[in-house]
């Protein structure tokens, strides 16, 4: 797996959990230290040297990201744009990028997570995997709010969404490696109870057939999807500067 990866950020959902604040605008663009929230991803895809990056977000909110971030040139990056019509989880809105990502290999961000490390590294040892998915973890004081890894050993065996009982401190941040393969196990997917297609699910599938990898996040990890995660993730990117971005951005 040397070739080149691709690049995927998940900008949609209504932000319902960051309302009002979202009342007139997508949450992906509120301010995050210096820039709009979704820089963040877009920066670490770039430093990791990923350039060719598909934007998923809702159909409201669609003339607003593109009126930010254009053809992504000033970015350094060659955007493509696809909307996801109703909010139907994380592995519905990334089914719609199959064609984009025509049978190779990519990173998908979340659009609200912003994190001191670079990806070039991870990126690198997904790039040496030959098949399979790859997750980033970070652990945390409130796994129950994330899907959560069971370990046997050091190998994950299970991930279970929002547990009530989590059976390791370790969430499973919006960072994922996909192999081709990702489309089809989710055409296998079945809504959850919340009546969406589970990111957790996904990973799963790639549990039972033994070809997930995992690493850990060193730096700070912040998830901006909520008000308090929102105003975190402002405290840690206060003085984070990306320098790739250029000058006049």
């Amino acid at each position: 797996m040397h070739e080149p990866l691709n690049g995927i950020v998940l900008a949609g959902g209504t932000g319902s959990r960051l309302y009002p604040l979202t009342k007139v605008t997508n949450k992906h663009l509120l301010p995050v230290g210096r820039y709009p929230m979704i820089y963040h991803p877009l920066m670490r895809l770039r430093e990791a040297g990923i350039t060719r990056v598909a934007v998923v977000t809702s159909p409201e909110h669609m003339g607003d990201v593109v009126n930010l971030l254009g053809s992504g040139r000033e970015l350094g990056l060659d955007l493509t744009y696809r909307v996801q019509d109703q909010p139907g989880g994380i592995a519905q809105a990334l089914g719609l990028c199959e064609n984009f990502a025509g049978g190779k290999p990519f990173l998908v961000v979340l659009g609200d997570n912003i994190l001191e490390d670079s990806l070039m590294e991870e990126a690198e040892i997904f790039r040496q995997q030959q098949r399979g998915a790859r997750i980033l973890l970070k652990a945390v004081q409130d796994p129950e709010r994330y899907g959560v890894p069971r370990f046997e050993g050091e190998e994950i065996v299970e991930i279970i969404e929002k547990p009530a009982s989590p059976p390791s401190r370790y969430a499973v941040t919006g960072l994922y490696f996909y192999d081709a393969q990702v489309f089809d196990f989710i055409r296998t997917l079945s809504p959850s109870r919340r009546g969406e297609y589970e990111v957790s699910d996904l990973n799963s599938a790639y549990v039972k057939h033994s070809t997930l990898t995992y690493g850990v996040l060193d730096g700070w990890w912040g998830d901006a999807g909520t008000l308090a995660g929102w105003h975190h993730a402002n405290e840690l990117a206060r003085d984070l500067i990306y320098p790739v971005l250029p000058a006049e951005a």
